[in-house]
């Protein structure tokens, strides 16, 4: 694939979805694009705007919280493998809505509280907890989600 090739498909695929740099000098890898190309379409997607980290963060992070319903901890996990500065990132997931965050919350509790098997409240308790921190949530968070009668 020539280097002409290789930034028009990029440029169609970064105008259909968002992408940040790592996606793309991932797809230049595979294709065995070489280093002063990739810098060379790098600086062309970033210059015209194809590809820009703080919008890809914006996005992720709205998605993943809306959609997926995850918690600031696995949104950060997954933008560190996706090799985002955290500089970009953090300033993204400090801007994230306290009370949507929570209320993304409650409903995944309370439907693991209804297929969830324990012998007693603090089994239950627990199995909550260790749940909602699987998906990215803090303590603080799932204690305030909790049912306040519950003990921890």
């Amino acid at each position: 694939m020539t280097e002409e090739q290789a930034l028009r498909k990029l440029a169609t695929l970064c105008s259909t979805s968002e992408h940040c740099r790592w996606d793309i000098i991932s797809k230049l890898c595979k294709w065995e694009i070489d280093e002063a190309a990739q810098a060379r379409i790098m600086q062309r997607l970033t210059e015209d705007r194809y590809v820009d980290d703080e919008r890809y963060c914006r996005a992720f992070v709205s998605d993943k919280v809306k959609f997926d319903k995850w918690g600031r901890r696995k949104i950060e996990y997954a933008l560190r493998r996706k090799h985002i500065d955290s500089s970009v990132y953090q300033p993204v997931l400090d801007d994230i809505d306290a009370g949507r965050y929570v209320e993304a919350l409650k409903p995944l509790i309370e439907s693991k509280r209804r297929t969830t098997k324990a012998r007693n409240d603090y089994e239950l308790n627990g199995k909550l907890v260790r749940f909602a921190m699987q998906r990215g949530y803090t303590m603080d968070v799932i204690s305030q989600c909790l049912d306040t009668s519950s003990t921890l």
